[in-house]
């Protein structure tokens, strides 16, 4: 018999470039409670990374799902 945690792919966490624009959870880690962007300083992403997220969160708030 093998093991079944060998056969199943291990979990990974999402990149900031693949956080699907519906997750708000996700992209509430990345504003602050007013609704403003937290800056790279504090989100510790890389500038390719921030110009993604930056990108979901304005798609987010254009179909209304997010603040």
């Amino acid at each position: 018999m093998s093991n079944p945690s060998e056969t199943s792919k291990p979990q990974r966490s999402l990149s900031p470039e693949e956080i699907p624009f519906h997750n708000q959870q996700l992209l509430n880690r990345f504003t602050t409670d007013t609704g403003k962007l937290l800056r790279r300083k504090y989100t510790r992403l890389s500038a390719k990374q921030q110009r993604a997220v930056t990108k979901t969160i304005k798609r987010a708030r254009n179909i209304q799902l997010a603040k």
